[in-house]
Protein backbone atom coordinates (compact mmCIF):
# COMPACT_ATOMS: atom_id res chain seq x y z
CA UNK A 1 0.00 0.00 0.00
CA UNK A 2 1.31 3.18 -0.81
CA UNK A 3 1.96 5.94 1.47
CA UNK A 4 1.42 9.60 1.45
CA UNK A 5 4.15 11.41 1.45
CA UNK A 6 5.57 13.00 4.60
CA UNK A 7 5.77 16.45 3.24
CA UNK A 8 2.33 16.41 1.66
CA UNK A 9 1.12 15.40 5.33
CA UNK A 10 3.04 18.12 7.13
CA UNK A 11 1.23 21.07 4.48
CA UNK A 12 -2.11 19.43 4.79
CA UNK A 13 -2.61 18.29 8.22
CA UNK A 14 -3.97 21.68 8.50
CA UNK A 15 -6.63 23.12 5.89
CA UNK A 16 -6.78 26.45 6.36
CA UNK A 17 -3.26 26.97 6.83
CA UNK A 18 -1.95 24.76 3.91
CA UNK A 19 -4.84 27.04 1.64
CA UNK A 20 -3.37 30.02 3.35
CA UNK A 21 0.13 28.86 2.09
CA UNK A 22 -1.00 28.06 -1.22
CA UNK A 23 -2.50 32.02 -1.50
CA UNK A 24 0.34 33.38 -0.35
CA UNK A 25 2.23 31.83 -2.93
CA UNK A 26 0.12 32.34 -5.99
CA UNK A 27 0.23 36.14 -4.75
CA UNK A 28 4.02 35.91 -6.25
CA UNK A 29 3.38 34.33 -8.78
CA UNK A 30 0.55 36.75 -9.65
CA UNK A 31 2.77 39.41 -9.38
CA UNK A 32 5.80 38.37 -11.28
CA UNK A 33 3.14 37.60 -14.32
CA UNK A 34 1.78 41.10 -13.86
CA UNK A 35 4.80 42.79 -14.23
CA UNK A 36 6.71 40.82 -16.37
CA UNK A 37 3.17 41.00 -18.61
CA UNK A 38 3.08 44.73 -18.72
CA UNK A 39 6.71 44.92 -19.68
CA UNK A 40 6.44 42.58 -22.91
CA UNK A 41 3.35 43.67 -23.73
CA UNK A 42 4.65 47.20 -24.44
CA UNK A 43 7.62 45.43 -26.29
CA UNK A 44 5.20 43.31 -28.06
CA UNK A 45 2.59 45.64 -28.64
CA UNK A 46 5.55 48.00 -30.72
CA UNK A 47 6.32 44.80 -33.21
CA UNK A 48 2.49 43.52 -33.59
CA UNK A 49 1.82 45.59 -36.92
CA UNK A 50 5.04 44.13 -38.63
CA UNK A 51 4.53 40.74 -37.44
CA UNK A 52 1.10 41.03 -39.46
CA UNK A 53 3.02 42.26 -42.86
CA UNK A 54 2.84 39.84 -45.47
CA UNK A 55 6.85 39.65 -46.69
CA UNK A 56 10.08 38.44 -46.21
CA UNK A 57 12.21 42.23 -46.80
CA UNK A 58 12.01 45.28 -45.91
CA UNK A 59 13.22 48.36 -47.40
CA UNK A 60 13.34 51.94 -44.83
CA UNK A 61 15.51 54.69 -45.02
CA UNK A 62 18.98 54.00 -43.46
CA UNK A 63 18.06 57.16 -41.17
CA UNK A 64 15.27 55.48 -39.92
CA UNK A 65 15.50 54.63 -36.20
CA UNK A 66 12.69 52.78 -35.82
CA UNK A 67 9.16 52.15 -37.32
CA UNK A 68 7.43 55.21 -36.35
CA UNK A 69 10.26 57.56 -36.80
CA UNK A 70 8.73 60.29 -40.19
CA UNK A 71 11.72 59.52 -42.22
CA UNK A 72 10.75 57.90 -46.01
CA UNK A 73 12.67 56.98 -48.90
CA UNK A 74 12.34 56.87 -52.65
CA UNK A 75 9.44 54.33 -54.09
CA UNK A 76 11.55 54.03 -57.12
CA UNK A 77 13.79 52.04 -54.97
CA UNK A 78 10.97 49.65 -55.23
CA UNK A 79 10.84 49.40 -58.89
CA UNK A 80 14.99 48.95 -58.77
CA UNK A 81 14.58 46.07 -56.09
CA UNK A 82 12.14 44.25 -58.24
CA UNK A 83 14.39 43.62 -61.24
CA UNK A 84 16.51 41.42 -58.97
CA UNK A 85 15.87 37.84 -58.85
CA UNK A 86 14.26 36.19 -56.45
CA UNK A 87 11.79 39.28 -55.66
CA UNK A 88 7.93 38.37 -56.24
CA UNK A 89 6.61 41.37 -55.13
CA UNK A 90 7.72 44.99 -53.72
CA UNK A 91 5.09 46.80 -51.84
CA UNK A 92 4.86 50.61 -50.57
CA UNK A 93 3.56 51.44 -47.23
CA UNK A 94 2.66 54.95 -45.85
CA UNK A 95 2.29 55.94 -42.27
CA UNK A 96 1.14 59.29 -40.64
CA UNK A 97 -0.40 60.28 -37.52
CA UNK A 98 -3.34 62.45 -37.76
CA UNK A 99 -6.12 63.87 -35.69
CA UNK A 100 -9.08 62.27 -35.53
CA UNK A 101 -12.58 63.69 -34.21
CA UNK A 102 -14.61 61.55 -31.66
CA UNK A 103 -18.39 62.10 -33.21
CA UNK A 104 -19.62 62.08 -30.23
CA UNK A 105 -17.79 64.56 -27.79
CA UNK A 106 -16.31 66.37 -31.04
CA UNK A 107 -12.85 66.41 -29.22
CA UNK A 108 -9.42 65.67 -31.39
CA UNK A 109 -7.07 62.83 -30.69
CA UNK A 110 -4.31 61.68 -32.83
CA UNK A 111 -4.14 58.34 -34.70
CA UNK A 112 -1.88 56.37 -36.61
CA UNK A 113 -2.92 56.15 -40.27
CA UNK A 114 -1.54 53.22 -42.20
CA UNK A 115 -1.73 53.22 -45.93
CA UNK A 116 -1.08 51.02 -49.28
CA UNK A 117 -2.74 50.00 -52.09
CA UNK A 118 -5.57 47.68 -51.45
CA UNK A 119 -4.86 46.11 -54.18
CA UNK A 120 -1.48 44.48 -52.89
CA UNK A 121 -1.12 42.15 -50.45
CA UNK A 122 0.10 43.66 -48.13
CA UNK A 123 -2.22 43.10 -44.63
CA UNK A 124 -3.83 39.32 -45.44
CA UNK A 125 -6.08 40.01 -42.14
CA UNK A 126 -9.52 38.59 -42.87
CA UNK A 127 -11.59 41.74 -42.29
CA UNK A 128 -9.76 44.06 -44.15
CA UNK A 129 -9.35 41.45 -47.50
CA UNK A 130 -13.14 41.76 -46.84
CA UNK A 131 -13.79 45.30 -46.96
CA UNK A 132 -10.92 46.07 -50.38
CA UNK A 133 -13.52 47.61 -52.50
CA UNK A 134 -14.45 50.07 -50.10
CA UNK A 135 -11.68 51.19 -48.93
CA UNK A 136 -11.26 51.93 -52.56
CA UNK A 137 -13.98 55.03 -51.72
CA UNK A 138 -12.84 58.63 -51.60
CA UNK A 139 -12.57 59.48 -48.02
CA UNK A 140 -13.12 55.78 -46.43
CA UNK A 141 -10.86 54.35 -44.02
CA UNK A 142 -11.40 50.96 -41.71
CA UNK A 143 -10.80 51.65 -37.64
CA UNK A 144 -9.22 49.63 -35.22
CA UNK A 145 -11.67 47.73 -32.96
CA UNK A 146 -9.11 47.79 -29.87
CA UNK A 147 -8.33 51.54 -30.37
CA UNK A 148 -8.83 53.72 -27.01
CA UNK A 149 -12.58 54.80 -26.04
CA UNK A 150 -11.33 58.32 -26.39
CA UNK A 151 -11.57 57.92 -30.37
CA UNK A 152 -15.11 57.61 -29.63
CA UNK A 153 -17.87 54.83 -31.60
CA UNK A 154 -15.18 52.00 -33.06
CA UNK A 155 -17.95 50.60 -36.01
CA UNK A 156 -19.06 50.61 -39.54
CA UNK A 157 -20.84 53.33 -40.48
CA UNK A 158 -19.25 56.31 -38.36
CA UNK A 159 -18.48 59.26 -40.03
CA UNK A 160 -16.38 62.05 -38.41
CA UNK A 161 -13.41 64.01 -39.18
CA UNK A 162 -9.71 62.91 -40.49
CA UNK A 163 -6.86 65.71 -40.28
CA UNK A 164 -9.81 67.96 -40.44
CA UNK A 165 -11.68 66.27 -43.74
CA UNK A 166 -14.44 64.25 -43.56
CA UNK A 167 -13.74 60.10 -42.98
CA UNK A 168 -16.46 57.96 -43.02
CA UNK A 169 -15.56 54.29 -41.58
CA UNK A 170 -16.11 51.12 -44.05
CA UNK A 171 -15.32 48.31 -41.29
CA UNK A 172 -12.98 47.40 -38.79
CA UNK A 173 -9.93 45.74 -37.97
CA UNK A 174 -8.13 43.99 -34.83
CA UNK A 175 -4.65 45.52 -34.03
CA UNK A 176 -3.92 46.92 -30.81
CA UNK A 177 -2.58 50.32 -29.53
CA UNK A 178 1.66 50.82 -28.78
CA UNK A 179 3.86 53.42 -28.09
CA UNK A 180 3.53 55.33 -31.10
CA UNK A 181 -0.30 54.86 -31.83
CA UNK A 182 -1.53 55.51 -28.19
CA UNK A 183 -5.15 56.03 -29.18
CA UNK A 184 -5.62 53.62 -32.22
CA UNK A 185 -5.17 53.14 -35.24
CA UNK A 186 -7.01 53.71 -38.78
CA UNK A 187 -6.05 51.82 -42.50
CA UNK A 188 -6.69 53.28 -45.87
CA UNK A 189 -6.04 53.09 -49.65
CA UNK A 190 -3.15 55.23 -50.93
CA UNK A 191 -5.20 57.06 -52.72
CA UNK A 192 -7.12 58.49 -50.10
CA UNK A 193 -3.75 58.64 -47.81
CA UNK A 194 -3.03 60.96 -50.80
CA UNK A 195 -6.32 63.67 -50.30
CA UNK A 196 -5.83 63.36 -46.75
CA UNK A 197 -2.00 64.22 -46.60
CA UNK A 198 -2.09 65.72 -50.02
CA UNK A 199 1.98 67.68 -49.31
CA UNK A 200 3.30 63.78 -49.49
CA UNK A 201 4.21 63.99 -52.81
CA UNK A 202 4.52 66.13 -55.78
CA UNK A 203 1.52 67.65 -57.62
CA UNK A 204 3.04 66.74 -60.95
CA UNK A 205 2.84 62.90 -59.68
CA UNK A 206 -1.04 62.50 -60.34
CA UNK A 207 -2.36 60.26 -57.63
CA UNK A 208 0.95 58.63 -56.61
CA UNK A 209 3.94 59.09 -54.68
CA UNK A 210 7.31 59.91 -54.78
CA UNK A 211 8.51 58.26 -51.51
CA UNK A 212 7.34 55.57 -49.10
CA UNK A 213 7.41 54.96 -45.30
CA UNK A 214 8.29 51.44 -45.60
CA UNK A 215 8.89 49.07 -48.52
CA UNK A 216 7.78 45.37 -48.09
CA UNK A 217 9.48 42.35 -50.27
CA UNK A 218 7.63 39.07 -51.04
CA UNK A 219 10.02 36.71 -52.30
CA UNK A 220 9.63 33.92 -54.67
CA UNK A 221 9.60 30.43 -52.87
CA UNK A 222 12.66 28.18 -52.24
CA UNK A 223 15.11 32.08 -52.20
CA UNK A 224 18.15 32.09 -49.60
CA UNK A 225 16.89 35.46 -48.04
CA UNK A 226 19.56 36.19 -46.33
CA UNK A 227 21.97 36.24 -49.66
CA UNK A 228 18.59 38.08 -51.07
CA UNK A 229 19.10 41.03 -48.09
CA UNK A 230 23.14 40.65 -49.28
CA UNK A 231 22.47 41.38 -52.70
CA UNK A 232 19.68 44.13 -52.35
CA UNK A 233 22.04 45.85 -49.37
CA UNK A 234 25.08 45.47 -52.36
CA UNK A 235 22.48 46.79 -55.24
CA UNK A 236 20.37 49.20 -54.05
CA UNK A 237 21.89 52.97 -53.27
CA UNK A 238 23.56 53.47 -50.43
CA UNK A 239 20.40 55.89 -48.82
CA UNK A 240 18.40 52.78 -47.94
CA UNK A 241 18.49 49.76 -45.76
CA UNK A 242 17.49 46.77 -46.25
CA UNK A 243 16.68 43.78 -43.67
CA UNK A 244 15.02 40.33 -43.26
CA UNK A 245 11.99 40.76 -41.50
CA UNK A 246 12.45 38.08 -39.54
CA UNK A 247 15.95 36.87 -37.62
CA UNK A 248 18.22 38.19 -34.64
CA UNK A 249 19.45 40.43 -37.71
CA UNK A 250 15.71 41.69 -38.64
CA UNK A 251 13.18 44.35 -38.88
CA UNK A 252 11.12 43.07 -35.98
CA UNK A 253 14.13 42.26 -33.47
CA UNK A 254 15.41 45.80 -34.74
CA UNK A 255 12.30 47.41 -33.44
CA UNK A 256 11.96 45.59 -30.27
CA UNK A 257 16.26 46.54 -29.20
CA UNK A 258 15.37 49.78 -30.13
CA UNK A 259 12.40 50.07 -27.33
CA UNK A 260 14.54 48.39 -24.95
CA UNK A 261 17.75 50.21 -25.21
CA UNK A 262 15.35 53.69 -25.59
CA UNK A 263 12.67 53.04 -23.01
CA UNK A 264 13.17 52.73 -18.93
CA UNK A 265 10.43 50.42 -19.28
CA UNK A 266 12.42 47.31 -18.90
CA UNK A 267 14.19 48.09 -16.24
CA UNK A 268 10.96 49.03 -14.24
CA UNK A 269 9.17 46.07 -14.85
CA UNK A 270 12.42 43.95 -14.57
CA UNK A 271 12.96 45.64 -11.55
CA UNK A 272 9.11 45.02 -9.92
CA UNK A 273 9.24 41.67 -11.08
CA UNK A 274 12.66 40.93 -9.09
CA UNK A 275 10.42 42.69 -6.09
CA UNK A 276 8.02 40.20 -6.57
CA UNK A 277 10.03 37.44 -6.61
CA UNK A 278 11.80 38.38 -3.40
CA UNK A 279 8.18 38.57 -1.78
CA UNK A 280 7.83 35.29 -2.49
CA UNK A 281 11.01 34.51 -1.30
CA UNK A 282 10.16 36.22 2.50
CA UNK A 283 6.18 34.60 1.99
CA UNK A 284 7.27 30.92 1.41
CA UNK A 285 10.05 30.91 4.19
CA UNK A 286 7.53 32.61 6.54
CA UNK A 287 5.04 29.44 5.52
CA UNK A 288 7.84 26.38 5.84
CA UNK A 289 9.36 28.12 9.32
CA UNK A 290 6.18 28.03 11.11
CA UNK A 291 5.41 24.28 9.84
CA UNK A 292 9.24 23.62 10.99
CA UNK A 293 8.37 25.32 13.90
CA UNK A 294 5.01 23.61 14.35
CA UNK A 295 6.58 19.84 14.11
CA UNK A 296 9.97 20.61 15.66
CA UNK A 297 9.62 17.96 18.15
CA UNK A 298 8.66 15.59 15.55
CA UNK A 299 11.55 16.51 13.47
CA UNK A 300 13.32 16.03 16.84
CA UNK A 301 12.04 12.46 16.88
CA UNK A 302 12.90 11.69 13.74
CA UNK A 303 16.56 12.14 14.48
CA UNK A 304 16.42 10.73 17.72
CA UNK A 305 15.77 7.55 15.85
CA UNK A 306 18.29 7.98 13.35
CA UNK A 307 17.02 9.95 10.40
CA UNK A 308 20.20 12.09 9.59
CA UNK A 309 19.58 15.97 8.19
CA UNK A 310 19.69 14.73 4.90
CA UNK A 311 16.17 12.96 5.12
CA UNK A 312 15.00 16.05 7.23
CA UNK A 313 16.34 18.51 4.65
CA UNK A 314 14.46 16.39 2.00
CA UNK A 315 11.45 16.52 3.62
CA UNK A 316 11.39 20.11 3.59
CA UNK A 317 12.78 20.78 0.02
CA UNK A 318 9.63 18.48 -1.32
CA UNK A 319 7.34 20.78 1.42
CA UNK A 320 8.68 24.16 -0.75
CA UNK A 321 8.41 21.89 -4.43
CA UNK A 322 4.73 20.93 -3.46
CA UNK A 323 4.07 24.58 -2.47
CA UNK A 324 5.99 25.69 -5.88
CA UNK A 325 3.14 23.80 -8.31
CA UNK A 326 -0.03 23.99 -5.80
CA UNK A 327 0.62 27.73 -5.53
CA UNK A 328 1.39 28.21 -9.70
CA UNK A 329 -1.61 26.72 -10.84
CA UNK A 330 -3.97 29.61 -9.27
CA UNK A 331 -1.67 32.21 -9.53
CA UNK A 332 -1.36 31.29 -13.51
CA UNK A 333 -5.17 31.16 -13.98
CA UNK A 334 -6.12 34.27 -12.41
CA UNK A 335 -3.22 36.28 -14.36
CA UNK A 336 -4.33 35.11 -17.37
CA UNK A 337 -7.62 37.31 -16.19
CA UNK A 338 -5.67 39.91 -15.53
CA UNK A 339 -3.85 39.52 -19.10
CA UNK A 340 -7.43 39.55 -20.38
CA UNK A 341 -8.87 42.16 -18.45
CA UNK A 342 -5.27 44.40 -19.65
CA UNK A 343 -5.55 43.84 -23.32
CA UNK A 344 -9.39 44.71 -23.07
CA UNK A 345 -8.91 48.13 -21.36
CA UNK A 346 -5.36 49.31 -23.01
CA UNK A 347 -5.35 47.75 -26.00
CA UNK A 348 -1.73 46.48 -25.63
CA UNK A 349 -1.31 42.69 -26.55
CA UNK A 350 -0.60 40.55 -23.61
CA UNK A 351 0.35 37.32 -24.60
CA UNK A 352 0.65 34.29 -22.23
CA UNK A 353 3.36 32.40 -24.09
CA UNK A 354 4.49 28.65 -23.36
CA UNK A 355 7.91 29.94 -22.63
CA UNK A 356 7.22 32.75 -20.65
CA UNK A 357 4.41 30.09 -18.81
CA UNK A 358 7.91 28.05 -18.32
CA UNK A 359 10.21 30.66 -16.93
CA UNK A 360 7.80 31.87 -14.79
CA UNK A 361 7.42 28.42 -13.21
CA UNK A 362 11.21 27.92 -12.81
CA UNK A 363 11.49 31.12 -10.88
CA UNK A 364 8.73 29.87 -8.96
CA UNK A 365 10.02 26.82 -7.65
CA UNK A 366 13.27 28.41 -7.08
CA UNK A 367 12.15 31.01 -5.30
CA UNK A 368 10.39 27.76 -3.24
CA UNK A 369 13.44 26.11 -3.38
CA UNK A 370 15.68 29.00 -1.61
CA UNK A 371 12.85 29.77 0.80
CA UNK A 372 13.41 25.84 1.50
CA UNK A 373 16.40 25.83 2.01
CA UNK A 374 16.50 28.73 4.36
CA UNK A 375 14.20 27.43 6.70
CA UNK A 376 15.62 23.35 6.81
CA UNK A 377 18.92 25.17 9.15
CA UNK A 378 16.26 25.53 12.10
CA UNK A 379 15.81 21.21 11.22
CA UNK A 380 19.40 20.92 10.99
CA UNK A 381 20.42 22.50 13.94
CA UNK A 382 17.55 20.33 16.41
CA UNK A 383 18.80 18.19 19.20
CA UNK A 384 16.68 16.07 20.39
CA UNK A 385 18.00 16.04 23.86
CA UNK A 386 17.24 19.50 23.93
CA UNK A 387 13.84 19.24 22.36
CA UNK A 388 12.58 16.70 24.73
CA UNK A 389 14.71 17.83 28.04
CA UNK A 390 17.31 15.27 28.72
Amino acid sequence: MQRTPLALLNLIHDRKKFLTSMAGVAFAVLLMFLFTGFKNALYDSQTQLLEKLNGEIVIINRLKENMFVPRSFARRRLYQAQAFDGVEGAYAIYLSDARWKNPDTRKTRPVRVIAYNPSDPVLPMPEVLARQQDLRLPNTAMIDERSRDEVGPRETGVVTELADREIRIVGTFSLGTDFASGNGNLIMSDQNFLRFFANRGPEEEERSFATADIGLLRVTPGTDIDSLVQTLAEGLPKDVLVLPMEGPEGFIARERTYWEANTNIGFVFSLLTAMGFVVGIILVYQILYTDVADHWSEYATLKAIGYDNAYLFGVVIQEAIILSVLGFIPGFLVSALFYNLGAAVTGLLFKMTLARVVNLYLATFIMCLISGAVAVRKVQRTDPAEVFGL
